[in-house]
């Protein structure tokens, strides 16, 4: 079983994708913490975030210590916006496209795997069992992002987080390689008006509807 999980920042795709994946005991992959942790390695090796070389993307990618995806320092502001500027970058897109589809493939535990991203329903994974595309009010995803990052200690200011969400939302919709959008076949869900539980149980719900086998 293989789900796929796309959406824009901070509507709550990543919560989501977790909370499926322990409910069956499922394998989780976070994809967008490849492309932080591509933009983490790049800033550390100086790289100007107003000139991208991609010469230099591509080989970070490349040789990729995904160790960097599950370390706090990847979860800055500064980082995602670099990480929105590399993702558009097609091969390394390329580079890590492999990676993302034999996770799925062939996910540790044997059972099922969830992806979440903002390509996996229509890119990555086209023929995914099930696609869900998660979204919510700009207004709403720049709150709880600027929550989210005061919470981890860091200094921010909510018109800062909204005007960098805007300008990220624009590059992730209208970028010409695997632009955000969701799947002709997702199933869309607005989390503008919903808590993380209330995601999870309509997720459910539709899970059930689809594989009832997987309840």
């Amino acid at each position: 079983m293989i789900i796929a999980i796309d959406g824009s920042a901070a509507s709550g795709k990543g919560t989501l994708a977790k909370r499926v994946a322990a409910e069956f005991g499922y394998d989780y992959l976070d994809t967008g913490a490849l492309y932080r942790a591509v933009a983490f390695s790049l800033l550390n090796a100086g790289a100007n975030s107003n000139k991208i070389d991609e010469k230099q993307a591509v080989n970070a990618a490349s040789t990729l210590n995904l160790l960097l995806t599950q370390t706090a320092e990847i979860r800055t502001d500064k980082v995602a916006a670099l990480a929105s500027i590399v993702a558009a970058i097609g091969p390394v897109r390329a580079e890590l496209l492999s990676l993302q589809r034999a996770f799925a493939a062939a996910p540790p535990s044997g059972r099922g795997a969830v992806l979440d991203g903002r390509d996996i329903g229509t890119i990555v994974l086209p023929n995914a069992d099930l696609k869900f595309f998660i979204d919510a009010d700009l207004d709403i995803r720049a709150k709880r992002r600027t929550k989210e990052l005061l919470q981890a200690e860091q200094s921010v200011m909510f018109r800062d987080v909204l005007a960098e969400m805007t300008a990220r939302d624009d590059r992730d919709r209208t970028r010409l390689v695997a632009p955000l959008k969701a799947a002709d076949d997702a199933i869309t869900i607005d989390t503008s008006k919903m808590d993380a539980s209330e995601v999870l149980a309509l997720a459910l719900s539709h899970i059930n509807r689809v594989c009832p086998s997987e309840q």
